[in-house]
């Protein structure tokens, strides 16, 4: 064998298992390790530490739907330099040859482009030039590869939770500070490096035998921790009451410890808020002078009028509100109090209404409001927004308990430059092609009785959690319902994930907006890019990933998207929108009367401050309550006619659940439920 130092080693995939001869003649080292046919998972990892990987295609059998999966998932992935090769075949007719080898290089064409050739191993002139190809050309990495360490380990031994790890450092410097991460066991630290020279250099010293030795040792100082997550403290945000002190101070007349306000610190316009709400929360409350927009009350001021013309346009402003006063108690007169029995078969027979399937695009997320629960207490998470787009949210605004666990940065990119250059400036590192044995602390026995053991460095910080965001699109050929909070395996660089993401729509141009608020969507469609959002550990680079769906076999899983990683950012606020319909159930120009948008007079003052809008563009807002069904007064800022619909849209800020490392052999991550056909979490179906 040659030095280490120049070998390259091979991932072997075959769909047929075939065995290459020795590369004497070449003065190559080359290692090839074969995977199973039908071993998914120990592919994938196989290709990552991989200089080449070898695709044997058979000339008689097509690939089949697990091949075509594999493939897809292997480019998705990054593939360093490919070869492909047609198994022999003794009984092929060789006037057939030719048309099979350009079916298989078109074939293989679509996966890897770059292929120009499809070595034939019936021929010997082919099988020499694929070893001169795997000799003597130069392999390309990954981009997701750049500046990591990994190692494939020639043989592996464990012992009192210590496992000890044999092979040569590919790829960047090896630090002994960073975490290694064990494929389907996690990440772990470093405890000490020694050098591990091969057997047959014995013969040049004498046959006296080369002790290994230890090279690096982690520095306590700088070396990673294994802490993933903060530790909440419920105590920070304890409420205090006030002292005895405190109380007596404001005992009695109280006033004169009230200081009076500064000059000019007085507001000009006092804005009326609801009891127990705060100046945040109201911004969405429009005033009653906001909407009054009818021209025959508004249009005609001037500020620069003389007294007498002022005088005078005050005399016609009140006998105009004198008019409509008279107007709407007449409308008031003219309205029925229906019965229950009425009110339940008029309900029925507008809801059983066929959708138009222009309309379903249009407002997918239409919701009917419940009868028998009130939708004030209902709907009371969500809330009201001018504008979608330019409202303000607070980002920081009743967080759930996990935003307490994870780490923020608060410039990332600069943080990834500042790892990435303090990585190449590490001196307690051991240089690539140097053949060691790792000793890694803490690590359970049964990763040593893995056939493929493989080790990955990473970078400082890519052990800690944070809010990842990927932007993601459906495989075409997958068919299967998706929607948000499915279970799913991440793949990402050399992990594995269990998660239940979240999709919201991906804004143009990758964006944040003016407010950083996205919409978020309930299914996953195809021919359509969006951001899917979990928990889960800093990734570093621009990485791709892929999203996996278990079926029964566990080495065939469904591949259901693939993407790129996008950025760790806490701040993005992904809003669930519903849209509660009504019934313009008596229009008078602008006014209407609607129903079925509510079954309470209650829940009308509640949602009162929320601007209305109709399928046909008008926008409006509630004036008042009739009757003890839910019936409502709406003036809209147009007239509008029984065919249209009046809409309410109410939102809230949602979140994704935490994810756990995938292990292989676990089973399926969550039980599952089939409902209306399509996949989904149990706990979604019982909160539906």
């Amino acid at each position: 064998m040659e030095d280490a130092v120049s070998s390259n080693s091979i991932s072997f995939f075959p769909f047929l298992l075939l065995c290459y001869p020795r590369a004497d003649r070449f003065k190559t080292s080359l290692q090839f390790r074969p995977v199973p046919y039908g071993q998914y998972y120990d592919a994938l990892d196989a290709c990552k530490v991989a200089d080449y990987v070898v695709f044997v295609l058979s000339p008689t059998v097509e690939v089949d739907t697990w091949g075509d999966t594999l493939l897809r998932s292997l480019q998705t992935q990054g593939l360093p330099e490919v070869v492909s090769v047609m198994a022999p075949n003794t009984l092929m007719d060789p006037k057939s040859r030719s048309g099979i080898m350009k079916s298989l290089l078109s074939f293989m064409q679509y996966f890897v482009p770059t292929q120009t050739k499809v070595f034939d191993l019936n021929v010997s002139s082919d099988r020499t030039n694929a070893l001169r190809t795997l000799s003597e050309g130069t392999p390309g990495d990954p981009r997701w590869r750049d500046g990591r360490t990994w190692v494939l380990g020639e043989a592996a031994e464990w012992d009192d939770g210590v496992l000890r790890v044999t092979g040569v450092v590919r790829g960047a410097a090896l630090s002994a500070n960073r975490l290694m991460h064990l494929p389907n066991f996690g990440d772990y630290q470093i405890s000490k490096i020694f050098s591990a020279p091969l057997p047959r250099q014995h013969s040049k010293t004498n046959g006296m035998d080369i002790e290994p030795t230890l090279i690096v040792e982690p520095d306590h100082d700088e070396a990673d921790s294994l802490i993933s997550s903060n530790d909440p403290d419920d105590m920070a945000n304890e409420q205090t009451w006030p002292t005895e002190e405190e109380m007596n101070a404001v005992s009695g007349d109280g006033q004169e410890h009230i200081p009076d306000a500064s000059k000019g610190t007085t507001p000009k316009i006092v804005k009326r808020i609801p009891k127990g709400m705060s100046e945040y929360q109201a911004a969405w409350i429009v005033d009653e002078t906001d909407d009054e927009d009818d021209g025959e009350e508004g249009e005609g001021g001037d500020h620069e009028m003389e007294e007498q013309e002022e005088q005078e346009e005050m005399v016609d402003l009140v006998i105009g509100e004198n008019k409509d006063t008279e107007s709407a108690i007449q409308q008031d007169a003219d309205f029925e109090d229906l019965d229950l029995e009425e009110e339940g078969r008029q309900l029925e027979k507008w809801r059983n209404r066929k959708r138009e399937e222009d309309d379903d695009l249009q407002f997918p997320d239409e919701l009917d409001t419940p009868q028998d629960v009130p939708a004030r207490t209902r709907f009371q998470r969500y809330r009201g927004l001018r504008s979608f787009r330019t409202s303000p949210w607070d980002p920081y605004e009743n967080l759930p308990r996990d935003y307490a666990r994870i780490f923020q940065f608060q410039d990332f990119k600069r943080t990834e430059r500042s790892v990435r250059r303090k990585s190449e400036e590490d001196n307690n590192t051991v240089e690539p092609g140097t053949r060691v044995t790792i000793h890694l602390r803490d690590v359970p026995e049964a990763a040593a009785k893995r056939g493929l053991v493989i080790l990955f460095s990473l970078f400082q910080h890519e052990h800690k959690k944070s809010v990842l965001h990927f932007t993601v699109q459906r495989n075409t050929e997958y068919d299967g319902s998706v929607r948000s909070k499915d279970p799913m395996i991440l793949c990402v660089g050399p992990r594995r994930f269990v998660i239940n993401p979240i999709y919201s729509q991906h804004t143009r141009g990758g964006g944040k907006g003016p407010n950083n608020v996205h919409k978020f969507e309930r299914f996953f469609r195809h021919g359509v890019t969006n951001v899917a959002t979990t928990y889960g550990p800093i990734v570093y680079g621009n990485q791709s990933c892929m999203l996996l769906r278990e079926t029964s076999n566990e080495q065939a899983p469904h591949l259901v998207a693939m993407g790129s990683f996008l950025n760790p950012d806490t701040t993005r606020i992904i809003a669930k929108r519903i849209i509660l319909t009504g019934h313009p159930f008596k229009v008078h120009k602008k006014t209407a009367t609607v129903r079925y948008m509510f079954f309470n007079a209650d829940d009308v003052l509640y949602f009162k401050p929320i601007q209305l809008h109709t399928k046909h563009g008008r926008t409006g807002h509630i004036r008042q309550s009739l009757g003890t069904h839910g019936y409502l007064k709406a003036h809209f800022d147009g007239p509008i006619n029984q065919m249209d619909t009046v809409c309410m849209p109410l939102y809230k800020r949602v979140y994704p659940k935490w994810s756990r490392l995938w292990t292989a052999g676990e089973g399926g991550p969550i039980s599952l439920a089939i409902h209306d056909g399509a996949l989904q979490t149990v706990d979604d179906a019982m909160e539906e």
